[in-house]
């Protein structure tokens, strides 16, 4: 009856990080930190069980001697996504 919800992107930090990416398509994880108030700490846990799952892409350089690291939805990650809300909206439905 109701679909299974992806155990990835059922966590609050992650689903955060997700709904930010769907909307910029890529943003730094400065900015993905001050967006979803998370610690640094926890954010770079939640971004790396992401990009395992292939729902992101990271890429770390540096800038003006600075490292940045970016992180940028896949394809993947927008078929997972969107999957998910399509699932919420099921368990929503009042029949």
């Amino acid at each position: 009856m109701f679909k299974e919800l992806d155990p990835i992107l059922h966590s609050q930090l992650r689903l955060a990080v997700m709904s930010l990416l769907i909307s910029v398509k890529e943003a730094d994880f400065t900015y993905i930190r001050e967006k979803t108030n998370a610690t640094a700490g926890n954010l770079s846990v939640q971004v790396q069980k992401l990009k395992e799952a292939g729902y992101i892409d990271v890429l770390k350089q540096f800038k003006d001697n600075y490292p940045q690291t970016t992180c940028k939805i896949t394809p993947k990650g927008i078929e997972a996504f969107e999957s998910y809300v399509k699932a919420l909206q099921e368990y929503l439905k009042v029949e």
